[in-house]
């Protein structure tokens, strides 16, 4: 067998090829990303399925846990096919589903809200704004390019991710306050939320601005970061309609078990409903 090596070139087109499946932008990233970890650990070494599991058991080494590494793998076993390695597919890491959170990772509702008043306090409109705006609709910060002027004059936005499109309701309040920002900003139609070059504000540059609020709010840096406000939505959302069906509908979910991970009580919760069994004298 010829010797398999993992070129630049491989995961340029790799990345096209993401593109032509319409993924989305933040897993392309990711994928591509872990893809070239991957090329720089072998160092020029040969693809075979046997690098490729050391490099697996290398990552649990490491410290990675595994659901982070499972995503690692996913990406590579994307690439594998791509590529046509297919004998190279590597088996994920089996995990029992939790039954509660870390809390050292859970934001609360409280905390939420000192994250608000702290960017207000900052005259960070715009990054209180976002924050609210994720946080009552619960999309995906990468789908916050659909929240426009338009979506909150009509009060509800269209969102395509994935090849799927859902519409969502916007609450009348939050409607009002972009429409008001929006015509403070001097934005007329299309998104809202913009750089001063009159772009879009990327992933990174959304999650760095949170982390910045972390010290004033008193925030552990831990807990701040966007797809947290999505979990704060789901919980509030599902407390209201005891719906997790709906629940899904809203957030984009295909399975409806993926949702019920957004759903995990915290460790704090369990233990309360532990003790409220009273099996203990």
């Amino acid at each position: 067998m010829d010797k398999r090596t993992l070129t630049l070139e491989q995961i340029v087109a790799y990345g096209g090829y993401l593109r032509t499946e319409e993924r989305a932008p933040g897993t392309i990233e990711k994928y591509l990303r872990d893809a070239r970890n991957f090329a720089v650990w072998l160092d020029g070494a040969s693809v075979t399925k046997e690098n490729a599991t050391v490099w697996k058991e290398q990552l649990r080494a490491c410290g990675y846990a595994p659901t982070t590494i499972n995503s690692m793998l996913a990406a590579l076993n994307n690439l594998f096919r791509f590529l046509g390695w297919s004998e190279c597919h590597l088996k994920f890491f089996k995990i029992q589903r939790k039954l509660f959170r870390d809390t050292a990772r859970e934001l609360t509702r409280t905390e939420y809200e000192r994250l608000i008043r702290t960017a207000e306090a900052q005259n960070r409109q715009r990054l209180a704004l976002l924050m609210e705006t994720i946080c009552a609709t619960g999309v995906r910060v990468s789908e916050v390019k659909y929240l426009t002027v338009e979506a909150a004059r009509a009060g509800c936005a269209e969102i395509s991710l994935k090849g799927k499109i859902r519409t969502i309701l916007l609450p009348g309040k939050l409607c009002r306050k972009l429409l008001k920002y929006a015509k403070k900003q001097k934005i007329t139609s299309g998104e809202v939320f913009l750089t001063k070059s009159g772009k879009g504000m990327s992933r990174r540059q959304i999650w760095a601005e949170m982390k910045r609020l972390c010290a004033a709010a008193g925030v552990e840096p831990s807990k701040v970061f966007p797809h947290n406000l999505r979990h704060l939505f789901a919980t509030a959302f599902y407390r209201a309609c005891k719906d997790i069906a709906k629940l899904a509908d809203v957030l984009g979910h295909s399975s409806i078990e993926t949702t019920r991970i957004y759903l995990v009580t915290s460790g704090m919760e369990h233990r309360k409903q532990l003790d409220r069994l009273g099996l203990v004298g």
